[in-house]
């Protein structure tokens, strides 16, 4: 054997022995991403999940709001992603506890009666003007003593948590997407898609409430938005006594 064709052979073998490694290293890479992801959606392979989906407030009929079907579909990638499945079901259908399978539940304690239970169980600071009457509070969240105003196609908000019942290690979480309109609940699984890894950094397998803000949707749909705070811990704390006035915000 020559010392050319040699050399040839050796630089194949190092060649394949480098892609070989590259492979392996890209591969547990990705491997501890997914693990880390379905630690964080408490979601292990074939694990069993729910997807609660609210009603249309603006109809008689029982319908869902394209956004929050658009909502329901960005989900149902994530579940997918983790090679879980998912049950769907209505607002107005579900009757068991929670922390024995991953929830997601999308809609306004106004049009998802599911939501409306986990708030006053797990969220009594926080309350949400359903009144239907037209008037400045229509929709505005009260968090603590604080006060956030829908403004229309403007400045709309929306919560976004991940809440886990008890102190049971293996209790899976709810996500809550609580928004003033459907597009804000879309904005707020978007938010979620984009930020998980980040998120799961930050706050592990801890219980979180953000407030986020939705802004301009008349432009530029469910893209644009902002954290305006972590509300964990006032969210988590009864509301104060109704002699103090809340504080309102706008744009």
């Amino acid at each position: 054997m020559s010392d050319d064709l040699r050399n040839i052979i050796l630089g194949l073998v190092a060649a394949g022995i480098s892609a070989g490694i590259g492979w392996l290293a890209r591969t547990a890479l990705w491997k501890r991403k997914l693990r880390r992801k379905q630690a964080f959606f408490g979601l292990p392979e074939n694990a069993e999940s729910l997807l609660v989906v609210n009603r249309d407030p603006a109809t008689s009929e029982p319908a869902v709001h394209r956004f929050d079907v658009f909502a329901l579909l960005e989900l149902a990638a994530l579940i997918k992603d983790c090679g879980a499945h998912l049950q769907m079901v209505t607002q107005d259908n579900v009757q068991q506890g929670f922390g024995e399978r991953t929830e997601f539940c999308v809609g306004g304690p106004g049009s998802n009666r599911r939501m409306l239970a986990h708030m006053t169980a797990m969220l009594p600071g926080v309350r949400v003007n359903i009144d239907p009457e037209p008037g400045p509070d229509r929709g505005a969240f009260q968090i603590g003593s604080e006060r956030y105003r829908l403004e229309s196609g403007v400045t709309e908000y929306v919560l976004l948590a991940r809440l886990t019942a008890g102190e049971r290690r293996e209790a899976r979480p709810v996500f809550l997407f609580c928004g003033q309109r459907a597009i804000t609940n879309q904005a707020a699984t978007r938010y979620l898609a984009r930020n998980h890894e980040r998120l799961a950094r930050k706050h592990g397998a801890n219980s979180f409430v953000l407030l986020l803000k939705v802004v301009n949707s008349q432009a530029y749909g469910p893209d644009v938005v902002e954290l305006v705070a972590d509300v964990t811990r006032t969210a988590q704390t009864p509301l104060p006594t109704p002699s103090e006035t809340p504080r309102s915000h706008r744009a």
